[in-house]
């Protein structure tokens, strides 16, 4: 056992702390052998922080010994995306520019999953900046590759807690979403994944300044736990929800509402706006309806989710018009090749005047009331977070032509994190050797009820990671 302790649920290493059946400090090394042998073939972990992780897992040990009591999380190893502060290491945001930025204090979502007894093992690479595109290549790190085609990208923003998760790295990754960077690389490398709802989770993204930025990146990014289980995510989710006085808008309110009357209705969705999709995806929802099915949900295909392309024309001019006064500066801080993702975007979509900014936000508010409405006759969403399967990497930065095909691919994780609903990404299977996946949407602060459907997905269909690393070539397409 002591060689596979990464293999096992974060779940059950936890327990295993908890009961002494091993050590942390076991636990701890288990994974950073691990961690030698697989990420010179993924690129994954950028940052080790082994002597740290050894340390704090040592003081767990101690603790235990002295009839100390243990958190649910006690001894797990997790990653924390490189946007994210970790004390005393660098929050590089995958830029030279940043590579000596060392973080005072733990991020909130880091504090709380600490607090649980979880140990922080490495930083995980990203797009640079977030913003150089969906595939996970950084200027200061390179390109992480998906562990079962090194031909397709891994996804992003958050691919590199996704790939150090799905390969055994780490027992829980840390990432964040502003409209699908947890749920992509979740269906890209076969991991489940949560983005919740706007102020579930007390959150500080402040790294650069004492200054909070603007409406959209304030609404729209929410950090969210990445496993290779449903249940692992659950107890991720119990451990991040909450309130803390750095973030005021995160809510009090309880982790767990009150049961639905059954069944409960789930709204089908396999082409969100009639734009196109995949077989293999088009099935992949298809086998997650008939599990939800099996399980009693009341699954019902409906026409389309309320004002997608209205929705995500709102979203694009209210990010590029709060953005656009710092992207000449941001620009050149994105490396060789870096700000074509987002010079693309900005070409076809100017900033909106004032006053167009301000009807924006009326827009914004009335999507909002819409989706209200469609959640209260089916109080979740089945769809996919990808519409295609793992596409090649660098494809939304190539041209116009990429780029767009991306942006739709994505397009329902754009539109869900647009009106600030929380959705689970879970694995449906493989096909032609690729990872399948979907995402459960459901109403405002109703996590539970979308991993509940999540988990009766897993419980049909299976869980398909850890994985060994398909041989390769590594960062081919750099």
């Amino acid at each position: 056992m002591q060689d596979d302790l990464w293999r096992l649920s974060a779940a059950a290493q936890a327990q295993a702390v908890r009961s002494a059946e091993i050590s942390a400090v076991e636990l701890i090394d288990s994974h950073l052998e691990r961690i030698a042998e697989v990420n010179p073939q993924v690129n994954a972990v950028t940052q080790l922080m082994a002597e740290r992780a050894r340390e704090a897992a040592a003081r767990t040990d101690r603790r235990r010994t002295a009839g100390g009591t243990l958190g649910p999380l006690a001894g797990v190893p997790f990653t924390v995306k490189e946007t994210t502060p970790v004390e005393g290491a660098a929050t590089t945001f995958g830029s030279e520019r940043f590579r000596a930025l060392v973080a005072p204090a733990d991020a909130p979502p880091v504090a709380r999953l600490r607090a649980a007894g979880a140990i922080p093992i490495g930083h995980a690479n990203i797009p640079t900046l977030v913003l150089a595109g969906m595939h996970t290549r950084s200027e200061l790190f390179g390109d992480t590759v998906n562990p079962w085609d090194s031909a397709r990208t891994p996804g992003g923003s958050s691919g590199g807690d996704a790939v150090a998760v799905a390969t055994g790295m780490a027992a829980l990754g840390l990432g964040n979403d502003s409209g699908g960077s947890i749920r992509v690389p979740a269906q890209f490398c076969g991991v489940a994944g949560l983005k919740p709802t706007t102020g579930r989770f007390p959150a500080d993204h402040r790294v650069l300044g004492p200054d909070d930025p603007g409406p959209a990146s304030q609404m729209l990014v929410t950090d969210g736990p990445l496993a290779r289980s449903v249940g692992d995510l659950r107890l991720a989710y119990e451990v991040l929800a909450g309130t803390d006085p750095r973030d005021p808008r995160a809510v009090p309110v309880p982790a767990y509402g009150e049961p639905l009357p059954g069944p409960v209705k789930v709204a089908m969705v396999t082409d969100p706006g009639g734009h196109g999709v995949h077989p293999t995806v088009r099935r992949a929802v298809e086998a997650a309806a008939d599990a939800l099915r099996d399980a009693g949900y009341e699954v019902c295909e409906v026409p389309d989710v309320p004002r997608l392309d209205e929705a995500l024309e709102a979203y694009g001019r209210i990010t590029v018009t709060e953005f656009a006064p710092s992207w000449p500066v941001v620009r050149t801080l994105l490396g060789k090749g870096g700000d074509r993702y987002i010079a693309m975007a900005m070409e076809r979509t100017p900033p909106a005047s004032a006053d167009e900014l301000m009807k924006l936000m009326g827009t914004w508010m009335n999507i909002r009331r819409s989706w209200a409405g469609f959640l209260d006759a089916y109080p979740l969403l089945l769809g996919p977070s990808f519409t295609e399967p793992p596409v090649e990497p660098g494809l939304e930065s190539r041209d116009r032509t990429g780029h767009d095909r991306v942006a739709s691919g994505m397009r329902l994780c754009t539109v869900t994190s647009f009106v600030g609903l929380p959705a689970v990404a879970v694995p449906t299977g493989l096909a032609d050797g690729l990872p399948c996946g979907v995402q459960i949407v459901g109403r405002a602060f109703r996590e539970d009820l979308c991993l509940y459907a999540a988990q009766a997905i897993e419980d049909r269909l299976g869980v398909l990671t850890p994985v060994n690393p398909v041989p390769g070539a590594l960062l081919r397409g750099a």
